[in-house]
């Protein structure tokens, strides 16, 4: 069959095409367990998605292979969340004795298991700053098995080179895998850089709605048999109905995607002008340091943005409060535009110290920009920022 184009998939995808009568959105098979007529039919259907619902469900076949399509992938696994998908998928590659490189800038529940977790099973992570791709190869061992990677980062919107890290763990039979949440198989598919497995938060842009926690990774029909394996014994399995509001979420990811690229570029090119503001990170902005890269791994910037008051700690909390049209909220991805402070929401667990080497000061806005009007948007942040003193008055008080 023709390669079908992303929109395309997003509302067919793991549909069967040949059916044409019957339910449009797909049954959401609301059932633990599932009976057979007899043994021989049970052993049978034990690796199935018709046996018990930890195991597999038909409503998560459907958006497994929807997300699959989307990413390039062979096949996807669902999860109960991202985290749920990062940790089982690392703990189904590793075992005691085991290395991992990793990029330094990571989301803080990822760099909390990498660090802290990890090392109790006897599994070791290399941070390498997450700028520099070629530096990966200094910190390869011996017993290295997998390089982590996250690209954009979060909230600091670096990049990673996907082409010269993908390389290096050729290179060295590392198995790659990539945090893909911030930009979605829309504006970034990493598995044709050669990346091995992608995940995702599927909380975020995958549902777009704000109403569900969900989790996937995607990548070889052979290394999702081995995550499978792993998935079934720790049971981060997704609810059906999760699985089904998903689906739901999948059918408009495309045009909730197109519309966050074009309100993230006109929010961060505003914010790169004001005078209270003292500077933007955002892939798709001309001055990012990373622009040229960005615009030849990714077809969109994405919804999130973050920045940097001109101002206190003080004045940034107060900014933040004063948004009228951006819930003071962690997470992102949905069609309502939020605002937090990483420092007290997705790092709060990274020590100061790391937050200071990750370029995460108390200072750092990080916005989710949703879907609605630009201009409103704008006039929003516009009203905020004055409670932010002029430079020159932060210079006298000093």
């Amino acid at each position: 069959m023709k390669k079908r184009h992303p929109e395309t998939v997003a509302i067919h995808g793991g549909s069967e095409p040949e059916h044409k009568s019957g339910p449009l959105a797909t049954p959401i098979f609301q059932t633990s367990t599932f009976g057979v007529e007899d043994n021989d039919e049970q052993r049978r259907v034990t690796h199935s998605d018709r046996f018990y619902t930890r195991y597999g469900n038909p409503t998560h076949t459907v958006a497994e292979k929807t997300i699959a399509e989307l990413e390039g992938a062979e096949a996807a696994l669902l999860f109960a969340s991202g985290m749920g998908a990062i940790t089982t998928t690392v703990l189904a590659l590793v075992r005691a004795g085991d290395h991992i490189v990793a990029q330094a800038d990571l989301y803080g529940g990822a760099m909390k298991f990498f660090s802290h977790w990890l090392p109790k099973f006897g599994v070791e992570t290399s941070f390498v700053e997450t700028t520099r791709a070629a530096d990966f190869e200094r910190v390869v061992r011996p017993n290295t098995r997998l390089m982590y990677l996250e690209s954009p980062t979060n909230p600091t919107l670096k990049l990673v080179d996907l082409g010269r890290a993908v390389g290096i763990a050729k290179q060295h039979g590392l198995t790659t895998l990539i945090d893909n949440t911030f930009a979605t198989p829309i504006n970034q598919r990493p598995i044709e850089h050669g990346v091995d497995i992608v995940l995702h938060s599927a909380t975020k842009y995958m549902a777009g709605h704000s109403d569900l926690i969900a989790g996937v990774a995607a990548g070889s029909r052979k290394l999702m048999e081995q995550v499978w394996e792993t998935r079934t014994t720790l049971g981060g399995t997704m609810d059906p109905h999760a699985a089904f509001l998903l689906l739901r979420g999948l059918k408009t990811l495309v045009v909730r995607v197109e519309r966050h690229n074009q309100n993230a570029l006109r929010v961060a090119q505003f914010l790169e002008k004001h005078a209270r503001v003292k500077r933007v990170n955002y892939p798709f902005l001309a001055s990012h340091p990373q622009h040229a890269l960005a615009v030849q791994q990714m077809s969109g910037g994405g919804g999130l943005l973050s920045f940097e008051v001109d101002g206190t700690a003080e004045e940034t909390r107060r900014f933040t409060e004063s948004l009228r049209m951006f819930a003071l909220a962690p997470s992102l991805g949905g069609v309502d535009s939020l605002v937090t402070l990483p420092v007290v929401t997705s790092h709060a667990m990274v020590s100061p110290e790391e937050r200071k080497q990750m370029g995460i000061t108390e200072q750092l806005v990080r916005l989710a920009i949703g879907i609605e009007n630009a201009e409103d948007l704008i006039a929003d942040l516009e009203q905020a920022l004055a409670v932010v003193a002029p430079a020159k008055e932060h210079a006298h008080a000093d």
